[in-house]
């Protein structure tokens, strides 16, 4: 089982990959053709810098409903039990927002802790090397704005609940083999490997 932490960064960082996306509607199946196109280059990605690094970085883009459905692929392969839904929404200069639904029903958490939520977060993509990391600068609880330790103290329940690893969302995530950097624009992402 992934991590929650993996869940929100590499989900994002292996497509893209992360608040006004908006409440989400019923559960969307994602686009199998758009899911297929983002698998596709990233092993493309891979297999063209094992066989031919190049100093040169080359370039793969793609649209924010390619990445979402990814994600939601990535979601449906992993079964995913506490993270049920993610959508991002992206703009330039690295800049991201997005829908996080949380479903911890049937799980004993404290009474203070709503089993269905939906949290907004707008944050940076921040990239460093080989790694890379959501920098979640604002984090909504349905329409109220809550501090980002919320979002620790759910991925500790998530631990002791034995469904996640023991992980901060501001830690780092190795970037897939073969790409230096991820760059957003308005409704895309570029993958420079």
């Amino acid at each position: 089982m992934t991590s929650i932490r993996r869940s929100f960064v590499a989900l994002f960082l292996a497509s893209t990959f992360a608040v006004a996306v908006g409440a989400p509607a019923a559960r969307q199946i994602p686009s199998h053709d758009a899911a297929q196109r983002v698998l596709k280059a990233l092993d493309r990605i891979q297999a063209e810098s094992l066989a031919a690094p190049s100093a040169r970085l080359r370039r793969s883009e793609f649209d924010e409903g390619d990445v979402n459905a990814y994600i939601a692929f990535r979601l449906a392969e992993e079964k995913e039990d506490v993270l049920k839904e993610l959508k991002l929404k992206l703009f330039g200069e690295n800049k991201v927002e997005g829908m996080a639904r949380i479903d911890l029903t049937g799980r004993k958490v404290p009474a203070f802790i709503k089993p269905r939520m939906n949290l907004y977060f707008e944050g940076l993509l921040v990239v460093r090397g080989p790694q890379a990391r959501l920098d979640i600068r604002r984090l909504f609880l349905e329409g109220q704005e809550i501090p980002l330790l919320v979002l620790d103290a759910l991925i500790d329940i998530a631990v002791k609940l034995g469904k996640a690893d023991a992980e901060s969302i501001r830690a780092w995530v190795d970037l897939p083999y073969g790409i230096k950097d991820l760059k957003t624009r308005a409704g895309g992402l570029a993958l420079y490997y």
